[in-house]
């Protein structure tokens, strides 16, 4: 009882009742993703912060030996050439037009131009009208595809939407059992067939009970590399085309998953996706202490569709809607 008066009195002491009131407040949405992505993104700030500080402290004029150290900074941290390039010809233009004159005003506006990197225009994460809505999660083995099935039907599942999982990576046992944990675990339904069945048949049949169930959202894992002759890109085209005979317009959104540890890899990657399946999204995983945040600035300038989902742990609530003026904020 002592402890817990003494605990009180030092609340008073330190700002009376509404320091008190200020310590049961939860953090909003957007803080909490900024606490969290700040925390994620330490080595970042490391390799790239205080490089950036170092560079203009003291600096007097904005010339091209600064903007080619500031170039080198950008690279390493994972940003990109392409990328890279593009900001520092967007502040070698204002720097001409006298619209950036002081190497102090550099890190605001570098933190601007990153903004309107990142701030892809995103599609509201919607349910359509006519039911079921479908996702089809598409992505190479071992980025954490099921997973983020899994966090995105938790998602779904807490503003109380029916959610059916189909098991379409029929390749591997180990995605279509880890799908079934998911679903028990959070509440959701599940589609599978034994093992190595044809995929767009399972699909087939996942979409029917959906349709039958009245069921609100449909996830679909797929597969990320194909044990047969088959091309991974045909198989998944064929899958796509079977979702589309049994409801016109679907899939409703196409969610490509990338891991943000593969760094400049993962470019090439979405972009071969993207050419054979049109992608909606992105959902970037493993953004921790590993990876390189700039790998985020460079997705978003290179393939110009929305960063929608950012994974940032292992748990049920880990897949966080990506904030951009968070995001930025953090990396500085």
């Amino acid at each position: 009882m002592k402890k817990n008066e003494k605990i009180l009195q030092q609340v008073s002491r330190e700002g009376g009742e509404k320091g008190l009131e200020s310590t049961r407040r939860a953090p909003s949405k957007k803080e909490g993703f900024f606490s969290r992505i700040r925390s994620r993104l330490s080595k970042t700030r490391i390799t790239f912060g205080s490089r950036l500080d170092k560079l203009l402290r003291g600096k007097k004029k904005i010339d091209e030996g600064l903007l080619e150290k500031l170039e080198e900074i950008l690279i390493t941290s994972d940003i990109g050439v392409q990328a890279t390039m593009a900001l520092i010809e967007k502040l070698r233009e204002r720097a001409e037009k006298k619209d950036l004159t002081n190497p102090a005003e550099i890190k605001q506006a570098l933190k601007g131009e990153i903004l309107k990197f990142v701030d892809v225009g995103r599609k509201a994460n919607r349910i359509v009208d006519k039911k079921p809505h479908v996702i089809m999660v598409v992505g190479v083995n071992g980025v954490g595809k099921t997973t983020t099935i899994g966090k995105l039907a938790s998602r779904y599942r807490k503003k109380a939407k029916r959610v059916l999982l189909i098991a379409a990576d029929t390749f591997r046992a180990a995605a279509v059992e880890q799908l079934e944990i998911w679903a028990a675990r959070v509440g959701a339904e599940v589609i599978r067939h034994r093992g190595k069945a044809d995929p767009s048949a399972v699909v087939y049949d996942g979409i029917q009970a959906a349709k039958s169930r009245v069921v609100d959202v449909v996830i679909i894992d797929t597969a990320g590399r194909l044990h047969t002759k088959v091309n991974l890109m045909e198989e998944l085209k064929k899958i796509r085309r079977t979702i589309a005979r049994q409801i016109p317009g679907a899939p409703h959104e196409i969610l490509l998953v990338l891991d943000a540890t593969t760094g400049q890899n993962a470019i090439s990657q979405a972009q071969l996706f993207h050419e054979s399946l049109a992608i909606t999204g992105i959902a970037l995983t493993k953004l921790d202490g590993t990876a390189k945040g700039g790998i985020v600035i460079s997705i978003c300038h290179s393939l110009g569709f929305p960063l929608q989902y950012i994974g940032l742990g292992e748990g049920a609530d880990d897949l966080e809607e990506f904030d951009a003026e968070s995001f930025v904020s953090a990396l500085f």
